[in-house]
């Protein structure tokens, strides 16, 4: 088995794209010393007497921002391939995780990695291996992806 990169899906957009996540991280947390962590941003605006402004404009952005993009050029088709129960599950254990390690791929892989956080680290490898391992059992051994 090996990896295969797709260079010919590599656009410029994806470059600006990556560069914005970048500048927004540092913005974030030089500007008021928060982590972008999606999921602990998320599920603050489910607490309404702790939302912040950031909060809502953060969201805003991640919602708003592909539609933005639609006006220039079209949407990448999606293509799902699995059932909607596999999803489901899939779904409730990502959130599981979230909650269990403390922080998202996001929060951890982006912002503490850079930050050079030792738990962020050991979150990023368990993330990692965990799905590497899942996808490999789940697609190679038990044929459901």
């Amino acid at each position: 088995m090996s990896i295969q990169i797709d260079w010919q899906a590599f656009t410029p957009i994806s470059l600006v794209g990556g560069l914005i996540l970048g500048i927004a991280t540092v913005i974030l947390l030089l500007g008021i010393g928060r982590i972008a962590g999606i999921s602990g941003i998320f599920s603050s605006l489910l607490k309404p007497k702790r939302v912040e402004m950031w909060q809502v404009l953060f969201i805003v952005g991640l919602i708003g921002s592909p539609l933005l993009y639609r006006l220039a050029r079209p949407l990448p088709a999606i293509e799902v391939s699995t059932s909607l129960p596999l999803l489901i599950a899939a779904g409730l254990l990502v959130g599981f995780g979230t909650r269990l390690g403390s922080g998202c791929t996001s929060g951890h892989g982006i912002c503490g990695n850079a930050r050079l956080s030792p738990r962020s680290l050991a979150a990023t490898v368990t993330f990692m291996v965990f799905g590497i391992a899942t996808v490999y059992i789940g697609r190679h051994l038990l044929g459901l992806l």
